[in-house]
């Protein structure tokens, strides 16, 4: 019988929002589960990004296309309720969930694979799923020791703001995701609830590693970092002086907790299994979350691998190569798109950030003009509506 083994003690998460794309909403309601996102989740369509001095740069419903071709479109929510979402399905469906299981090592033999933990237990089976994060104990113990998680060159500031903290005139915000444009970076708004009392806003910049790079100079210096990303990005709304501006100003200057997180990836060419053990998302193909692919992307593996895993003709160690062989042009693809989405967190000077300002809204009133949103072209869309159990596996490959 399957079951989840955790290490920690009891249910935790980084904290935040998730982005959840058309491709993993349509999978998620394959699983029954999207009523219930629904009550939880923004369901906000829009794209603006916004110019500090109070121009609106873009206005875009993101969703359009997909929801016109496949019926979904976009959802955010709070990572804490997604998780409670996930634990009360478990429950529902009888899955096991061990917590404080710390994995010391895995055994492979010919014919099952071993799993000993820190509490003297030992847990044997026909396969193992790493679905334990970018710093994989499966993948570190077992599966690829040489694959080293990679340090993308860009950290996030981000955080959970109830919008009563804010003012009359500030606490109301569009259904979008709202973006705006610094010179050091890009800061971001979105309510994250069904009802939209909670926003979350983070700001995404170019940040050098510190001396060390190791977790506990990571976390001294992220401390600095926050104050002065607090510090500058309050200074630059105040010269601002625009509405949208000040409104930035009251959410940053409302909030009293921000955590710092550097975002880190995993090399492209990682092996992801060996005869009995697989790795599934994060920890087999961690990459930026500048795709808003994360989730959507570790519910495709989970599908790809239960269709190749249907029937006995094929053995365990089959199933992993060809889940590998089926699943790698679409997350390096992805994988792609999230790095070139990351250049515009970069570091540029004024000048240079009021060129982009002007050629990102000009091209957009073209993209819009020419209706070529109509037509899946540009902003991701067609992987949007990429849909896993349309994926040819086996003999209906083309080679």
């Amino acid at each position: 019988m399957a079951a989840i083994k955790k290490i920690r003690s009891e249910p935790t998460t980084l904290g935040g929002a998730v982005n959840i794309v058309p491709n993993g909403l349509r999978l998620l309601d394959r699983l029954g589960l999207l009523d219930e996102l629904k009550a939880l989740a923004s369901s906000a369509q829009g794209l603006q990004l916004h110019s500090l001095r109070g121009s609106v740069l873009v206005d875009i419903d993101l969703g359009k296309w997909s929801r016109d071709k496949i019926g979904y479109g976009f959802m955010r929510v709070l990572r804490t309720d997604l998780v409670q979402l996930f634990m009360r399905h478990t429950k529902k469906h009888d899955i096991p969930v061990h917590f404080g299981k710390n994995m010391m090592s895995i055994t492979e033999t010919n014919t099952e694979v071993s799993v000993a933990f820190s509490d003297g237990t030992t847990d044997t089976a026909d396969l193992v799923l790493g679905c334990d994060g970018i710093h994989s104990a499966v993948r570190t113990l077992h599966v690829n020791p040489a694959a080293v998680p990679e340090y993308s060159g860009i950290a996030n500031m981000f955080t959970i703001l109830p919008t009563s903290r804010l003012s009359e005139k500030n606490c109301t915000i569009a259904p979008a995701l709202h973006a705006t444009l610094t010179h050091t970076g890009m800061f971001g708004v979105m309510p994250c609830t069904a009802s939209g009392d909670q926003l979350y806003w983070f700001y995404s910049r170019e940040v050098q590693v510190p001396e060390g790079g190791n977790k506990e100079g990571w976390q001294v210096f992220g401390d600095k970092e926050i104050q002065s990303f607090k510090d500058n990005l309050l200074g630059l709304v105040n010269e601002a002086q625009s509405d949208w501006a000040d409104q930035l100003g009251e959410i940053i200057q409302k909030t009293d907790t921000i955590k710092f997180y550097p975002i880190y990836k995993m090399p492209a060419m990682g092996t992801w299994g060996t005869a009995r053990c697989l790795l599934l998302g994060d920890a087999a193909h961690a990459m930026p979350p500048h795709a808003g692919q994360g989730t959507s992307m570790a519910l495709e593996d989970v599908f790809l691998l239960s269709r190749l895993l249907e029937g006995t003709e094929h053995s365990v160690t089959e199933v992993i190569k060809e889940y590998e062989v089926v699943r790698r042009p679409r997350v390096e693809a992805i994988a792609t798109t999230s790095v070139e989405n990351g250049q515009m967190r970069k570091n540029t000077s004024p000048w240079a950030l009021a060129m982009k300002e002007n050629a990102i809204g000009f091209g957009f009133w073209m993209y819009k003009m020419t209706g070529l949103q109509s037509l899946g072209v540009g902003m991701s869309q067609k992987e949007h509506i990429y849909d896993v159990m349309d994926e040819p596996i086996w003999s209906k490959r083309s080679v």
